[in-house]
């Protein structure tokens, strides 16, 4: 706390805050989350097993672990503490040395809940892990810091979905802080929905180890929020190791989202793929930046990303940075970012079809955004999230 209350809030002489500014939230005052009440249909379409925390809190009611496989440890963080895990212990006692991490800092001070994932060694879990967080009105803005550990032994597979939901009009602030180790060989699949409401600030951040032959598929889509900064670093520190993420930022109405991207190629063989999508409409601002490093040594990577942006409005911003650094000989690497407005040619081509212009210009939206989600691998929860993403942009904010 002492660390973070010194550096203060990072301002626009910070690279990786360039594109962000504090000041509004500087501005504002946070009390310490309290326990709402939420109608339990919020969480009902989402199904068990399902881990759900409100405004930060461990809500026993509204989770549903009866369906949980042998093999597979999800709990709350603070139950583990309290039987003084080891590895939650751990977790928690981890500090953030960079001078920017503010936000990580925080978490550090003052995380006290979260969510334990463990996936035995060799387990095969079928059906998706769900961990919910809900924010809930009060009677003032709170703020809530929660630290989660998701931990896949070697040779062990499973799908992760997060969702991250508002339950009324709100404008507290949450502070996640995730760290994923997945062993040799195991497998995620993870797929994160920030769904908050539109007076929401959310800061998120996700630390991954990769060991050999592991894989780690993943999707972002930023659909809500007020302000939300996710940043995703991917240490491939084994050989053959694969990270496979995309994501969706549709920054409409006064909406900010950030997304920042850290993937370090340590080992040989080594493989990023990275397809990122953005939108940005009325006054909304998308900000992007895709760092990779391929490392001496690290020779025989495969590193592409490509973050594609349509700009609907004069009024909008999109900010896009992608970084390529290479100390390693004999990879391929690839990265580029665009910034247009909707093809013309496609748009006519569906117009001469007899779709009205407003119908074929939701389509070429619709399927521009779905692409990052082939990253998954997975038909059926691709499918689930493209019609969020359809869903959303039936419901554009329009402030």
């Amino acid at each position: 706390m002492a660390a973070a209350l010194a550096a203060g809030l990072p301002g626009p002489r910070s690279e990786s805050w360039k594109y962000t500014s504090l000041r509004a939230l500087a501005a504002r005052g946070f009390a310490a989350p309290v326990a709402a009440p939420v109608d339990a249909a919020v969480v009902a379409a989402i199904p068990s097993p399902r881990l759900v925390f409100v405004n930060g809190g461990f809500d026993a009611a509204l989770s549903s672990l009866a369906d949980l496989p042998a093999g597979v440890e999800l709990r709350p963080m603070s139950q583990a503490l309290a039987g003084d895990d080891p590895r939650a212990v751990a977790v928690f006692g981890r500090v953030f040395d960079e001078a920017d991490a503010l936000f990580a800092k925080f978490n550090a001070a003052l995380a006290i809940e979260g969510v334990l994932l463990r996936v035995a060694e060799g387990v095969h879990v079928e059906a998706a892990l769900n961990l919910v967080f809900v924010g809930a009105p009060g009677a003032t803005d709170a703020a809530a810091h929660l630290r989660h550990l998701v931990e896949l032994r070697a040779g062990a597979s499973a799908t992760v979905v997060e969702h991250h939901l508002g339950a009324g009009a709100h404008r507290h602030l949450a502070n996640h802080v995730a760290h994923v180790h997945l062993a040799r060989d195991a497998r995620l699949v993870h797929a994160r929905v920030q769904a908050e409401d539109t007076g929401a600030s959310l800061f998120a951040r996700t630390d991954a180890v990769l060991a050999a032959g592991a894989e780690y598929r993943r999707a972002d889509l930023e659909l809500g929020a007020a302000l939300s900064r996710h940043e995703l670093n991917v240490d491939l520190q084994g050989t053959g190791a694969a990270v496979l993420a995309g994501g969706v930022l549709l920054a409409d109405g006064r909406r900010h989202l950030d997304t920042r991207l850290g993937i370090r190629h340590q080992a040989r063989d080594t493989r990023c793929e990275l397809p990122w999508r953005g939108l940005a409409d009325q006054r909304g601002r998308a900000v992007f930046h895709g760092g990779i490093e391929i490392q001496a040594g690290a020779d025989g990577s495969d590193a592409n990303l490509s973050n594609k942006n349509l700009l609907l409005s004069d009024a909008a911003e999109i900010d896009s940075q992608p970084v390529l650094v290479i100390h390693a000989d004999e990879v391929k690497a690839a990265h580029g970012a665009t910034v247009g407005r909707l093809d013309e040619t496609a748009l006519f081509y569906l117009r001469s079809r007899g779709i009205p212009e407003a119908k074929a210009r939701a389509l070429l939206v619709q399927a521009f955004l779905r692409e990052p989600l082939a990253v998954l691998g997975d038909a059926s929860l691709a499918e689930a999230l493209g019609e969020r993403i359809t869903a959303r942009l039936d419901a554009k904010d329009p402030s």
